[in-house]
């Protein structure tokens, strides 16, 4: 009896203590939230129109960040599995459509939030709950288009208004190749803007399937001028549609100026209306257009010629503007400077981030500046005004062996020697992993069977080792910049893949998910992830990362692996570091840098100066985009906003149309 009434005791003090910590957590939870600081608005994609994802709300801190909760969720209803219909890329190469992936980063102008779908439907919501206000819907025929996808909207504002309508204008892009200019008030197109509140961006490009063809990214605007590129779909044929960069009068449509990238002597071909026939198969710029209004400049990303992994029926000169950083000026269109990251780029190595624009300062002076993230994990840092490197760039001998006949390839690239690659030049046997030994092996045997001189290994018909790959180190979504602290922050993927190019006669891409056609070349191309027998990549995690970059040394300042494998591997295994991601961070003046990204599902926050982890919440798919952060007008309360929508490149994200919101709880 007397050992039950000291169990009771133990019990009777051992709830006294938890309700005791339950009422210390609530009683911290409830802390009165400080609503002021400075006003936070995230007119444009990357926060402002030169990026950098960075708002100044301070509402949310290092101290209370882990108090977070869901705030509101708003459901969009537009989102397609795989394979609900059948797209021919080539004749004869029949291919089920991708699944949806909404990449959504939207935007808060006048105290409403504007997004679109990945259906391209354009839509305003109440900051504050999440209520739709409108919506428009242009009809995109998701049937005849392989990828579905909306990466945001751009807004423009007359310098006086007057209360007439369309004063403040919404725009967008969609997949079938029109650019929409609605009333930010009520949705309805602007009457006065091109036809009835459209533009035919298919003009001048020739005939093409749609599908090849598509605007994923936001247009940028300069002024009054709407600035868009185009999506090309990749590894298709050689004679894709242009890659044409277009200004547009915002108020009435009109063309203002074209830059097709050919090259400095070659001149246009005209139609029998007097409208440029734009040339085929030119480098594209499908990622985010940036903009310095004071000095007339628009930043582009560039893509690749067509096709992507075979140049040898390159015309000379046409890749002079590949995966580049081309200023032009945004009065004229003219080239003013260009900075080639890659040349002859056979291997897709995309100029990918929007050139984000920061001032560095060096020797006593401010430099205006811009950072270009690539594929390869290399960071160029240039002047903005001339594009010369403000850190020094190399140009190192590369691999020539092993390169199919007929192919040119550059005797050598750029490599930056500050800030150092983010992803090994390389992978090597001796790199082989796996999570047991027999599994180590075979990735052993993967490697060691393919042609390997390290990074810019020349695909071939051996198979070659291909790492950085395609899709990875530095993706769309990158960086960010903390400018408080001098920081560039990015997220990376370090996933090895291999390249092999089948001759023609022997390859058939309808029975290969990993074969693309490369119409019009003497080959096919073959990507195929190197994984080992259990799916792992044949690397040692972590397979991403997050890191930080002192903009004004180029040194390193920390580096913490990026999500876990939850939702990839059972426990334990699941609690290894660093999940493959696809996404961006944005980060705040109070030291905090917010992403999804990963596999793993989660939205996290890490503290901006050190990279711990702070705070995690799961979402029902992932979040392959980038965070809105605002302080909203009417409640005052600082918001962090994310679309879980899944990407297709990703098993473990399916296609989802969530869009949710986390803030403090009142």
């Amino acid at each position: 009896m007397k050992g039950q009434q000291i169990v009771n005791r133990l019990l009777r003090s051992s709830a006294l203590v938890a309700v005791s910590l339950l009422a210390a957590c609530a009683q911290k939870s409830s802390e009165p939230v400080d609503y002021t600081g400075p006003v936070a608005d995230w007119p444009a994609f990357g926060a402002t129109i030169g990026g950098g994802h960075y708002s100044p709300a301070t509402q949310i801190t290092r101290d209370n960040v882990n108090h977070l909760v869901k705030a509101w969720e708003y459901r969009s209803g537009d989102l397609r599995e795989a394979g609900t219909s059948a797209i021919e890329l080539v004749p004869g190469d029949l291919r089920p459509t991708l699944p949806s992936s909404w990449q959504l980063t939207p935007i808060l102008v006048d105290d409403t939030l504007y997004g679109c779908s990945s259906f391209n439907r354009v839509f305003a919501l109440d900051p504050q709950t999440g209520k739709e206000k409108w919506s428009y819907d242009p009809q995109v025929d998701d049937s005849k288009e392989f990828i579905m996808n909306c990466r945001g909207v751009s807004s423009w504002k007359a310098a006086e208004p007057s209360g007439a309508r369309c004063e403040h204008r919404i725009v967008a892009g969609t997949m079938d190749g029109r650019l929409l200019v609605l009333d930010g008030a009520d949705g309805k197109p602007c009457e006065d803007f091109g036809n009835r509140g459209i533009v035919d961006l298919t003009e001048g490009l020739g005939e093409f399937v749609e599908h090849e063809h598509a605007l994923t990214s936001p247009p940028a605007i300069v002024g009054d001028r709407i600035v868009v590129g185009g999506f090309i779909i990749d590894r298709n044929h050689n004679h894709m549609p242009s890659g044409v960069v277009r200004a547009y009068d915002v108020r009435s449509g009109a063309l203002i100026w074209y830059w097709d990238p050919i090259p400095p002597a070659e001149t246009h071909e005209f139609g029998p209306d007097g409208k440029p026939l734009y040339r085929r198969g030119t480098t594209n710029v499908w990622s985010i257009i940036s903009a310095d209004v004071e000095r007339d400049l628009v930043f582009l990303p560039t893509g690749n010629t067509s096709t992507d992994f075979y140049g040898g029926l390159r015309e000379d000169g046409i890749d002079r503007y590949s995966a580049s950083v081309v200023a032009l000026r945004a009065s004229t269109g003219e080239v003013v400077w260009h900075f080639q990251m890659v040349h002859h780029d056979v291997w897709d190595y995309d100029a990918t981030g929007q050139p984000t624009l920061f001032d560095l300062k060096r020797d006593g002076k401010t430099i205006p500046a811009l950072v270009q993230t690539t594929k390869m994990g290399h960071l160029f840092i240039l002047n903005r005004e001339t594009g010369e490197p403000l850190f020094p760039v190399e140009e190192r001998p590369v691999p020539q062996a092993g390169a199919v006949p007929g192919e040119r390839l550059s005797p050598t690239q750029p490599f930056p020697l500050k800030p150092e690659p983010l992803v090994p030049g390389g992978l090597t046997a001796d790199d082989a992993w796996g999570f047991v030994f027999w599994e180590r092996n075979a990735c052993r045997r993967k490697i060691e069977g393919l042609l390997n001189h390290g990074i810019f290994t020349p695909p071939s018909t051996q198979g070659s080792v291909f790492f950085p790959a395609d899709y990875g180190g530095n993706n769309w979504g990158t960086p960010a910049i903390d400018p408080e602290r001098g920081l560039i922050i990015l997220n990376t993927l370090l996933m090895p893949a291999s390249v092999t190019l089948v001759p023609r006669d022997s390859c058939d891409p309808s029975k290969d998910p990993f074969l693309a056609p490369q119409g019009g070349t003497p080959y096919c191309v073959r990507i195929e992830p190197l994984l080992s027998p259990a799916g792992a990549p044949c690397i040692a995690p972590p397979w991403g990362k997050l890191t930080a970059i002192d903009f004004h040394t180029g040194e390193k300042r920390w580096e913490v692996p990026l999500g876990n494998l939850e939702e990839l591997a059972p426990w334990p295994l699941s609690r290894t570091q660093g999940s493959p991601n696809i996404g961006g961070p944005s980060v705040t003046a109070s030291g905090l840098t917010f992403i999804a990204a990963t596999t793993d599902r989660y939205i996290r926050a890490f503290d901006s100066e050190t990279g711990e982890e702070l705070w995690k919440a799961k979402l029902p798919t992932g979040g392959h985009a980038v965070p809105t952060i605002y302080r909203a007008a009417a409640n005052h309360k600082q918001y962090v906003v994310i679309a879980a929508g899944g990407h297709y490149t990703i098993p473990q994200s399916p296609p989802g149309d969530w869009l949710i919101a986390f803030a403090l709880p009142d």
